[in-house]
């Protein structure tokens, strides 16, 4: 799936020299929305329309003191 990129979200990946739809995942798992957001020099609002527009799933989970969790990326 190609997905047109506006010229913000070109001049984004100019910036950081990778594209949006691999860099974001990362950041927001590592950062939060609203770090990434600030980070990139986007409003949240922008931020969760480009997530939405690479089909990007973000998803909340609460952890137990001791527990950990595991993410298998499936390839294919």
């Amino acid at each position: 799936m190609v997905t047109r990129k506006t010229k913000k979200m070109i001049a984004v990946e100019e910036r950081f020299r990778q594209p949006l739809e691999k860099m974001l995942p990362e950041m927001v798992t590592e950062q939060g929305l609203t770090a990434t957001a600030d980070y990139l020099g986007v409003s949240k609002a922008t931020l969760a329309y480009w997530l939405l527009k690479f089909r990007i799933d973000v998803r909340r989970v609460a952890l137990a003191p001791g527990d950990t969790m595991h993410v298998t990326r499936l390839d294919g």
